[in-house]
């Protein structure tokens, strides 16, 4: 509940001063539409708007279920193998070195303009953060645990199964945090770049158009639709692993 008031009285804050500026400034509807109409535009065009809303939340639900196994298995991989290690690692770097606007025209000339691009471009986003997070989880564990276990001759699988993963959790769990934040924006990329359907498609279309009051609509709904995936990630992840750190 506290949670909900703290949001509401936010949005209310981002909408008085939204409004203030425009009064005090005295802009134009095509440089900044007030609030109302942007309700208005919202109401107004509430199928299209919701179909393609659709259309986004899956593309980011599955780049973010993807991304998370990848990084996950990559993650695993890395900390059991070293010579394994030795290859991904630069795999990882040069995927958050290449700018994601400069690959997502590649992924769309490979995978058409379906989903499967904007998936991809997510995934992509995605997979350095819960890798990396992870890792660093595995790679610092308890030296404690590890003695004692090794002294008892547990077998290496159960180094990690028992001590080496469940200690790492909380690390996994922070890196599917920033992986959740950065989904809907791979997803949202991937249909800038081209698309013919999803709440990116609609916003760019929309501006070139100069519905400035439809893509404020779409940016709106892409606002809610991401704390929402944030929030309900969060509360899922506190209870799976209630020994983090809250």
């Amino acid at each position: 509940m506290k949670l909900f008031l703290r949001t509401l009285f936010l949005f209310i804050g981002i909408i008085a001063i939204w409004q203030m500026v425009i009064s005090i400034f005295n802009l134009p509807p095509y440089i900044l539409p007030t609030p109302l109409s942007v309700l208005f535009s919202l109401q107004n065009h509430f199928t299209l708007i919701l179909h393609e809303t659709g259309i986004t939340i899956a593309e980011t639900c599955l780049g973010l279920l993807l991304g998370v196994l990848l990084g996950t298995l990559a993650a695993l991989l890395m900390a059991s193998f070293k010579s394994i290690g030795f290859w991904i690692l630069p795999i990882l770097v040069i995927s958050q070195a290449i700018p994601t606007f400069a690959i997502a025209p590649l992924f769309v000339i490979w995978f058409g303009y379906g989903m499967t691009s904007k998936i991809a471009t997510a995934i992509i986003m995605i997979f350095f953060p819960v890798a990396s997070s992870f890792l660093d989880g595995l790679n610092r564990s308890h030296p404690g645990w590890l003695d004692l276990a090794k002294t008892m001759n547990a077998k290496k699988w159960r180094l990690f199964w028992y001590i080496r993963i469940p200690a790492a959790l909380p690390s996994l769990a922070s890196g599917v945090r920033v992986a959740t934040v950065a989904a809907p924006i791979g997803a949202v990329v991937g249909e800038w770049v081209g698309a013919s359907q999803g709440l990116g498609f609609l916003m760019l279309n929309a501006n070139a158009r100069m519905q400035i009051d439809l893509m404020f609509a779409g940016l709106w709904v892409l606002i809610i639709f991401s704390l929402g995936l944030y929030f309900l990630v969060d509360k899922s992840l506190k209870r799976l692993i209630p020994w983090q750190i809250n």
